[in-house]
């Protein structure tokens, strides 16, 4: 029996198999540190999940609407008024299980067979397969460490051709770091009114920034650009609710409803007592957000001096999110000590595992050869043993 065509176009994710792969050694019983996970080691705030076990006890155990329930879908529209400074209406949200499907739905509500899509890389390694799910081309457009990897408008509108139909925006950046200056920014969102196209902007960063880095939103530049915005948020990353499974996306109405029928034949609702935690998360408190944001802060600056510590590592400092992106293209061609030659990031990757025993998700997953993504949302134990692992490692490569 054969598979389906379309799955041949796409990877499965690097991430998530280079998390499966040191579970599955931890499993094992060996030692290993991973810096591969996108997920924040602290636990959701203790009123989250209280809110969370009194919708259980309250009934929350069945079918919602499919775009979300009318309070949640309510106080999101205020929480993403709250955050940008313009009036949003609950027809214009809509709640899915994750960012990922929030993309996921806008990509297939907006895109066409033969369509294009301007992904500023280094990017997530999930946008070019949803990207080719939708029958669209990624069209990457490289940003130079030399910038801090912030986005280059000229180089954008260099990649534009008759058949784009989205630019995507990601600021902070994941596995960057980046976040784009308003600048770059203002000059993207006038790209897209010249050109007539759409930006999609995933957000689920935006509280994540450090020292004087800002994420702009260019929806708050005028209504002829937020006419053509896409945003994508969510609870996961800001209030450690991974697992949860809750993103919101905020768009025009036509849009929201046709991501709306979209759902409805594959997932239908985000399961209900998420809902209700993601209610008590943006409603509550955010003083456990602030202080994990400022422990991920410490962390950052740590992994950062640390890595430039090393012979032959080079790193530009991350604004945001919670990642550090290396360059280890100085390795390239280096033996191990059992004589294996390093042909690449993935081989440098595959080396640190099985001799260190540490977990690191290569650059080339994110359209960067060269280069490895580290987690720093990890404990600051795990940071100083891994971090020491590696420079070990990279010192015993001949």
């Amino acid at each position: 029996m054969k598979l389906s065509k379309r799955l041949s176009v796409i990877e499965p994710s690097m991430t998530l198999k280079v998390s499966a792969k040191a579970a599955e050694l931890k499993a094992k019983g060996i030692d290993v540190v991973s810096f591969g996970a996108g997920e924040p080691d602290f636990d959701t705030p203790t009123h989250i999940k209280e809110a969370a076990k009194k919708a259980l006890d309250n009934g929350a155990t069945k079918y919602t609407q499919v775009e979300g329930t009318p309070q949640l879908r309510k106080a999101v529209a205020a929480w993403f008024a709250k955050a940008h400074g313009f009036a949003v209406a609950p027809n214009e949200v809509i709640v899915s299980v994750g960012a990922k499907q929030g993309i996921f739905n806008a990509f297939h509500a907006i895109l066409d067979e033969g369509d294009e899509v301007i992904l500023p890389a280094p990017y997530w390694v999930s946008y070019s397969e949803i990207t080719k799910l939708a029958g669209a081309k990624p069209v990457p457009v490289w940003c130079r460490p030399e910038d801090g990897f912030n986005v280059d408008p000229k180089e954008v509108e260099k990649a534009i051709t008759p058949r784009t139909k989205l630019i995507l925006i990601v600021s902070p950046s994941n596995p960057t770091g980046a976040v784009f200056d308003e600048k770059a920014v203002r000059a993207l969102a006038a790209l897209a009114v010249k050109h007539n196209l759409w930006l999609l902007t995933d957000d689920i960063y935006r509280s994540l920034c450090y020292g004087d880095a800002k994420v702009t939103q260019p929806a708050t530049f005028g209504p002829e650009v937020r006419e053509r915005t896409i945003i994508v948020d969510g609870v996961s990353k800001a209030f450690a609710m991974t697992g949860w499974r809750i993103g919101f996306t905020l768009a025009p109405p036509a849009v929201i409803e046709a991501m709306g029928t979209l759902q409805g034949q594959s997932t239908t609702n985000a399961a209900a007592v998420s809902q209700a935690a993601a209610l008590a998360a943006i409603e509550g408190p955010t003083d456990e957000v602030e202080r994990m944001r400022q422990e991920f802060d410490k962390r950052r600056q740590y992994m950062v001096k640390t890595l430039r510590a090393m012979p032959g590592v080079t790193c530009v400092e991350p604004m945001g999110a919670f990642y550090a992106f290396p360059d280890v293209s100085a390795f390239n061609g280096r033996k191990t000590p059992s004589g294996r030659v390093i042909d690449g990031d993935a081989s440098l990757c595959e080396y640190l595992i099985t001799d260190a025993q540490v977990a690191a998700v290569p650059g080339s997953a994110f359209c960067a050869p060269g280069y490895m993504r580290l987690s720093y949302a990890t404990s600051q134990a795990n940071i100083d043993k891994g971090l020491g692992r590696i420079a070990e490692a990279l010192k015993n490569l001949k």
